[in-house]
């Protein structure tokens, strides 16, 4: 299995970093995509994800500012929008033929920030951008922002798509996704009997359609809220959907590995 969402650089897992890998493949969980989050993350996380490089749990990363973090990122930047988009473009993009990097973001719209959508918009486009540009798939994140989010992606038509990561959302909306060619990231958000919507979409949705993942060490599943959350609780994410769908869980553990290989090109 592939974690295809976890902030495995953030400072709550130095201490056992290591020994988290290594617990990590002995239950099956043999890659972590590492997600960006912001210009000042991307030098220490890429050093992180080449020194694991040779671990039997190898990580990858993508390369983008996430939108809560988009406010911080303009003010280190200059106060004109052009040079601005220049310098934020140049700054990702020197990182983008990284063997390491498989894709672009996380970046998104989230509409339940102090920072409006419109005004996060800008730096997701210049984003989509990239990815176009350099054809490799995009991370995103969408929260009370799915239609700004449709509307851009359906403009932008990415010729190597993404995936919607955490999707929570559905069945409609999850079609919508899957049409524009984005995978649906599940995570622990299926684990909780309140998220029916999200429950019956994932269940419904060819399982060539999802990926795995854990957003640790945030989205604990049910039953460990207030604690950080793991790449080690993937196993239970697997189960949880296979359970959902009727599926062994054999089939979901290798079908959803296939479909994380496929949209980072990963070996």
């Amino acid at each position: 299995m592939i974690d295809s969402h976890c902030h495995f650089d953030f400072e709550v897992f130095d201490e056992e970093r290591a020994a988290t890998l290594s617990q990590c493949a002995e239950i099956g969980v043999d890659g972590i995509i590492v997600p960006g989050t912001h210009p000042k993350q991307w030098p220490p996380m890429l050093e992180l994800v080449v020194a694991a490089s040779t671990s039997a749990c190898g990580l990858w990363a993508g390369i983008g500012c996430h939108p809560w973090w988009v406010a911080d990122a303009a003010m280190e930047e200059e106060q004109e929008s052009k040079l601005t988009e220049h310098r934020f473009k140049e700054r990702l993009s020197h990182h983008l033929n990284h063997p390491r990097v498989v894709a672009v973001g996380e970046c998104g719209l989230d509409g339940s920030r102090e920072l409006s959508v419109h005004e996060q918009t800008p730096v997701f486009e210049w984003q989509l951008q990239l990815a176009d540009e350099y054809r490799l798939p995009l991370i995103v994140h969408a929260h009370k922002a799915h239609n700004d989010v449709l509307r851009l992606l359906s403009r932008y038509n990415l010729p190597a798509g993404g995936v919607i990561h955490g999707f929570s959302g559905s069945l409609e909306l999850a079609q919508q996704y899957w049409r524009l060619g984005f995978y649906l990231g599940v995570g622990g958000t299926i684990t909780y009997e309140r998220a029916q919507k999200t429950r019956r979409a994932l269940a419904q949705m060819p399982l060539d359609s999802l990926l795995l993942e854990t957003d640790a060490p945030d989205m604990p599943l049910s039953g460990f809220q207030g604690q950080p959350n793991s790449p080690l609780q993937l196993p239970r994410v697997a189960e949880c959907l296979a359970a959902l769908r009727a599926e062994s869980l054999t089939q979901v553990q290798n079908q959803t590995r296939h479909n994380t290989c496929r949209l980072f090109a990963l070996p």
